[in-house]
């Protein structure tokens, strides 16, 4: 699997809201689409589609008007990277290849072994994002935890 832009983006975008809650975890209000825009470098009318999908992932809120913008719909602690990817990119995986044979019978020239592979590859790779929330990315970037590369390569895979 490659992460998109789109992909990118969208955890980009959710990691400023969750940077800029207050230190006792209260949301100072909605931020702009502009704002999130400029924090982030994101070219803000691809920023508006991704809120949208975000939005109707329950990732985010909205609230329109003076004043309006995107609020995370959860605590950061509560919205993993899996689910940020998934919302804008659909299911973690490395392909949509099929399933393998079951009974270890293959036709297909020793295909079902790589089969077997990719859907193995797969699901270590949505452990993996499964077990980064937003607040432990966040607490890295504030220098306030391990980097993520550290914890990996170290075989732990925080679930905070």
């Amino acid at each position: 699997m490659r992460v998109s832009s789109k992909g990118d983006y969208a955890c980009r975008a959710l990691l400023s809201l969750a940077l800029h809650e207050t230190l006792d975890g209260s949301v100072p209000g909605p931020t702009s689409v502009r704002d999130i825009a400029e924090r982030t470098a994101i070219p803000q009318p691809y920023l508006e589609q991704i809120l949208l999908a975000l939005k109707g992932a329950g990732l985010v809120r909205s609230k329109r008007g003076v004043g309006g913008g995107y609020v995370l719909a959860r605590p950061p602690a509560e919205i993993r990277i899996s689910e940020i990817l998934s919302a804008v990119d659909g299911p973690i995986s490395l392909g949509d290849f099929g399933e393998p044979h079951q009974d270890g019978a293959c036709t297909h020239e020793g295909q079902c072994v790589l089969l077997a592979i990719w859907k193995t590859a797969g699901e270590h790779m949505r452990v993996i994002l499964d077990g980064f929330t937003l607040q432990s990315v966040a607490d890295a970037a504030r220098g306030t935890a391990q980097w993520p590369d550290a914890l990996v390569d170290a075989g732990f895979v925080p679930l905070s």
